[in-house]
Order: structure tokens, then sequence, then C-alpha cells
């Protein structure tokens, strides 16, 4: 009790190691949405600002699951709830001059959150 056994280095996360991370919590969040029929697919745009937002030199990429959620997951689920998008549609994340886009994957039409 009360020693140190062994040292661990972390070295400062790489900007795909970030991208990578984000990808993973959009695939937990696209099982989710699977399960309420709906696809999401999200840009690498997309992914570019989340990890963007979610990294911090001293707690790594710690601030990224807070960042999928006020980013996207809050928006996304403002606009299914309000009936933009139904079981079934295919859902397309993206960020267009800064800001977020969501999408049908059926049409052109885009609304920014």
């Amino acid at each position: 009790i009360n020693r140190v056994d062994d040292m661990i280095v972390f070295h400062p996360l790489l900007k795909e190691q970030l991208d990578e991370i984000a990808r993973i919590q959009v695939a937990i969040l696209s099982a989710r949405l699977a399960a309420r029929d709906l696809t999401l697919r999200v840009t690498d745009a997309a992914i570019d600002k989340l990890s963007v937002a979610g990294f911090d030199p001293v707690y790594g990429a710690r601030p990224l699951k807070r960042a999928m959620q006020t980013q996207l997951e809050n928006p996304l689920a403002q606009e299914i709830l309000s009936g933009e998008f139904a079981p079934g549609d295919t859902i397309v994340a993206d960020v267009t001059g800064g800001d977020w886009v969501f999408r049908s994957d059926e049409t052109d039409t885009a609304r920014v959150a």
C-alpha cells in the first residue's frame, strides 16, 4: 500500500488518434440511433470539428464526450424530436461554414443547428 510499482508515460495525442476516438464515439451514437431505426452518417468535416472542440492539451480527449453532447447529440435530438427525421431516415451530420448541418440523405435540403 502507498507505493509506486510502475510508471506509465502518456504521450500527447495526435490529430489522427483524436479523430479515431471521435469516430468511436460517433459509432456508439449510431448504434443508439439504429435502435430507433435511424441511420447516422457523419462527414469528415464534422469529425474534424468534434476532435478540435473535444481536445485539451492538459486533459487530452476527456472533453470529447461533452463536445459530442453539446455539438452533435443535443442539436440532433432537437431535430428528431421536432419531427424533422422519421424512422428509416439516414441522417447526415455535416459542418458548413462552421455551423452544424443535419440533412436527410435522400434530399438536398439542409437544416442548420
